[in-house]
């Protein structure tokens, strides 16, 4: 019968575990610390500002877009829903003052409430 053991051999030794440690933190600080040092400097941007603009309303697109793909696709689907759900998302949005996380939440708890609660 053989037994395995740990031997000193295949335990990394401390300072590799914090040079590995190390060398993680520095490139997970640095990829989310750059973006913000970007666009410190693109901020009189005429592209950033159009993008601020009409990224929110091209994300809920996109989003709208892959919601109709995967529900209208199936065949038990009642259309109105998805469309009610939508209209919600698109009218929220514009109404109060296009704050994206409240017209997705608003637009997704109409599909929910309808699907669930209306055969």
């Amino acid at each position: 019968m053989v037994l395995l053991t740990a031997s000193a051999a295949t335990v990394p030794a401390t300072g590799y575990i914090i040079a590995v440690l190390a060398i993680m933190f520095v490139v997970t600080f640095t990829l989310r610390a750059l973006p913000f040092a970007i666009l410190a400097k693109l901020r009189d941007s005429t592209f950033v500002n159009v993008m601020a603009l009409w990224m929110p309303a091209g994300i809920l697109g996109l989003l709208a877009i892959a919601l109709f793909h995967s529900t209208a696709s199936t065949p038990d689907t009642a259309l109105w829903k998805l469309l009610v759900a939508v209209g919600v998302t698109i009218a929220s949005h514009l109404l109060l003052g296009r704050r994206t996380l409240v017209s997705i939440g608003l637009g997704t708890v109409t599909y929910v409430i309808f699907v669930n609660f209306l055969g």
